[in-house]
């Protein structure tokens, strides 16, 4: 198990020698097409539900809402586009992008393609600290934290924990890190499970359908954490680019070059569960989009993370609002938790990746 967790060899590291679909200015038209498809996702997300509405009556009531200009439509339809769907859609397009940036900061920091953001056991924790606010009351957590205060706290300590102990001697221990990440995350899960049982039915019930992951019931309200924090990992991982692709090589070689490794690690692991605990916090535990994704974006893209970044933020938001439209018309009018369809993906791909590794078929990248 520890050779399939140990970061790959340097010599298969190094970005321009692993073979790709799209380089040079075919990124840019790539690029292009990732963000028209995202912008059809989220007017199909918006227009489609447990009742469907047409497309020009949609356009109508965002493009009345953006400009104040345009016809008063009905009310209660204008209700259901602009406070319930359109801040639904965007909040999907937001976790999925985060969750993807998130992927690639914690596989820079490992060197390893089978790390998503739940190795370090951040869902968990952030779980944990969700369903601790009903359990313990308002006098407790409720009143100063909330939900999303108390998970997104959790979440934060647990990486914090996991980074002590994946130390050794002033090194942080790659596959310290993920053994201890997964040991972590069981001990939440196994915490989280104990006050599931404290709950009364009806408020089990709701954190169970919570801790599947779902974008029901966003608002506006949501998306300026997320889109913050979003925009902010963002942009550091994007002026840190160079200095991943360093790092891919090994850690002698990124020091070689001038790369501040250790600076440079704590930023990955702040940045990847920074991103992790706020689309926890906001949305549940999904699973899987911060291992897919971006692998996906390296074999499209290469390893170069000037590419990958934003090829995995773009195709993130995509994937997840195409994941959330799914899940409400699967079983109309019922509603199914977007979690099922991203473990439901996301482990078969994950036996594949882990098949492909454990013969020589992947690299770290």
């Amino acid at each position: 198990m520890t050779d399939i967790l140990a970061p790959a060899p340097a010599t298969r590291a190094a970005p321009s020698r692993r073979p790709h679909l799209v380089s040079g200015p075919a990124t840019g038209l790539l690029l292009a097409a990732l963000v028209v498809a995202l912008v059809a996702a989220l007017v199909a997300g918006i227009s489609v539900g447990s009742v469907n509405l047409p497309l020009g009556q949609v356009w109508g009531i965002v493009w009345a809402h953006l400009t104040g200009r345009g016809a008063q439509a009905d009310p209660l339809l204008s209700q259901v586009v602009w406070d319930l769907r359109t801040p639904r859609a965007l909040l999907a397009a937001l976790a999925g992008a985060g969750l993807s940036v998130a992927g690639v900061a914690l596989q820079s920091l490992v060197r390893n393609p089978l790390a998503d953001p739940y190795v370090l056991g951040v869902s968990s924790a952030a779980s944990l600290g969700a369903v601790l606010v009903p359990a313990l009351g308002s006098a407790v957590l409720a009143g100063s934290l909330g939900v999303t205060g108390a998970a997104f706290a959790a979440a934060l300590l647990s990486a914090l924990l996991v980074y002590v102990l994946a130390q050794r001697a002033g090194r942080l221990l790659d596959s310290w890190l993920v053994l201890t990440g997964v040991a972590v995350g069981y001990l939440c899960a196994a915490a989280t499970t104990f006050v599931q049982l404290q709950l009364n039915p009806t408020e089990l019930q709701g954190m169970m359908f919570w801790l599947m992951g779902s974008v029901a019931g966003a608002s506006w309200a949501d998306l300026g954490v997320p889109a913050l924090i979003v925009v902010c990992c963002l942009a550091w991982l994007s002026l840190q680019a160079r200095a991943l692709n360093a790092l891919l090589a090994g850690e002698e070689a990124a020091i070689a070059v001038g790369v501040p490794v250790a600076v440079l690690r704590i930023g990955l692991l702040v940045a990847g569960s920074l991103l992790t605990a706020t689309v926890v916090s906001v949305v549940g535990g999904i699973g899987f989009i911060g291992l897919m994704i971006p692998h996906m974006a390296r074999f499209v893209v290469g390893a170069d993370h000037r590419r990958v970044l934003p090829v995995s933020l773009l195709a993130g938001a995509l994937f997840l609002v195409l994941v959330d439209l799914a899940a409400r018309i699967a079983d109309r009018p019922n509603e199914l938790p977007v979690g099922i369809f991203t473990t439901g993906l996301g482990v078969p791909f994950f036996l594949w990746l882990l098949r492909r590794r454990s013969s020589g078929g992947t690299d770290a990248a």
